[in-house]
């Protein structure tokens, strides 16, 4: 097929590798052992949602082998749990930590992830974690999460006095009219 005309869309990509086009390499900067030895010496405090089988729990934990203190957690918005009862951003479990104990994890309940997505409580949630080690050297980290990614899981459910099991998935799960309580069962019926 030599002479063919092949029609093909304009690329505005040049692939051609040319010393002009790549970036130049730099070695990887040293980082001295004395530093790396530091980084393990320090506390590392994070704040998680944890999802499971539909409940929401909002966990802080020091994943480190070294103790944290003052530990104090920021959320940039305001979210409300145990059927919009609570406002759980705001408990003393986030603000006043003086001390949380090396792979400690202090977890508590914020929801059933229907109850939580039917409010429309926020989904993407930051949370400024500040912290000191024993020596008083301060640390701060900061952690967006964003719970949309919980609405359509799908999860088993087991019916109160049975041990049947129900597929379950968030976005499925609707508020009964008599009740309004959450009805858990197959989305196909």
């Amino acid at each position: 097929m030599s002479g063919a005309i092949v029609n093909r869309p304009p690329c505005h990509l040049n692939l051609r590798a040319s010393p002009s086009t790549m970036p130049s390499r730099r070695a990887a900067p040293h980082t001295p052992a004395s530093e790396v030895t530091d980084r393990r010496d320090r506390p590392e405090v994070i704040v998680d949602f944890v999802f499971d089988r539909g409940l929401l729990h909002v966990a802080v934990a020091n994943v480190s082998d070294v103790a944290a203190y003052t530990v104090c957690v920021t959320f940039d918005k305001t979210f409300r749990g145990l059927g919009g009862e609570c406002e759980v951003s705001s408990l003393p479990l986030f603000r006043r930590l003086r001390f949380l104990a090396p792979r400690k994890r202090i977890e508590t309940f914020l929801d059933s992830s229907s109850a939580y997505f039917q409010r429309r409580e926020p989904t993407r949630i930051a949370a400024l974690v500040t912290y000191r080690d024993a020596a008083r050297h301060a640390y701060e980290r900061r952690i967006v999460h964003d719970l949309s990614i919980y609405k359509d899981v799908s999860y088993l459910v087991q019916r109160a006095g049975t041990s049947s099991l129900d597929v379950s998935t968030a976005a499925v799960e609707r508020p009964t009219p008599e009740r309004g309580s959450v009805r858990h069962g197959n989305p196909q019926r």
